[in-house]
């Protein structure tokens, strides 16, 4: 019973992490599916009504970086047991991703603001798209891959989830880094069907350890009976 009690703060913390990256998940689709009409506007005027769902879209991106900074802050505790370097550079790494997601959402309100004044450049336009287009690229593809390649190696070296979810995340992270590199040099466009196929890696990593962790918890490898010895405190762990 004391092993189960000491597992709970553990538990409550896969709850939440997986919960998280569920989190990004939705709130990433929600924000580009919203505010992408808004960036695709050849004529840079907007549609009727188009201003409100691209907002509507920055506040689905808020909420992307809340989260993203959420889930290196949750993991922390648990990742810290098995490298504390690596899951401090976890952490900072979803801020840095964070940041990058943020900057794109100051160029998607200065797009609306621009876009709203009939006089507007067409050059400043153009611009500001093209930085939210790089913000997508190093923000959601890159930081993310490497983000991703850290964390998976953390938990498959650490036994806290099955082996094949870690092995989405090793596979993933370096297939989306080198797509996002593609895109830097013009092999394809960032929405594409190719850079769709290289994200799918990393989409169902996230998902498959979401929603892991949200059912099953750590594994036995997390080391949340801290000092325990004996089967007693074996029996414990897996039961959480």
């Amino acid at each position: 019973m004391r092993g189960a009690e000491k597992m709970n703060p553990d538990r409550r913390t896969a709850v939440a992490a997986g919960s998280l990256f569920l989190l990004t998940e939705v709130a990433a689709i929600a924000g580009a599916v919203l505010y992408r009409p808004l960036l695709g506007a050849a004529d840079g005027r907007l549609a009727q009504g188009a201003d409100t769902q691209a907002m509507l879209g920055v506040l689905c991106e808020v909420v992307l970086v809340a989260a993203v900074v959420g889930t290196g802050a949750a993991l922390f505790p648990v990742l810290r047991r098995h490298g504390e370097g690596l899951a401090l550079g976890y952490a900072f790494g979803r801020l840095l991703e964070a940041a990058v997601i943020a900057l794109g959402i100051v160029a998607v309100l200065a797009l609306v603001t621009l876009r709203r004044d009939a006089g507007a450049s067409a050059g400043a336009d153009a611009a500001l798209v093209a930085f939210h287009d790089w913000t997508f690229l190093l923000g959601p593809n890159i930081a993310l891959g490497l983000n991703t390649v850290v964390l998976a190696y953390l938990v498959h070296r650490a036994r806290l989830v099955p082996r094949f979810i870690a092995v989405l995340g090793l596979i993933g992270g370096p297939l989306i880094c080198a797509s996002a590199v593609a895109v830097m040099f013009g092999a394809y466009a960032q929405l594409s069907v190719a850079g769709s196929v290289a994200a799918l890696p990393v989409f169902a990593w996230e998902l498959g350890l979401a929603g892991w962790l949200i059912a099953r918890g750590f594994g036995p490898g997390s080391g949340a009976v801290s000092g325990a010895k004996g089967g007693n405190a074996g029996r414990g762990a897996s039961a959480g």
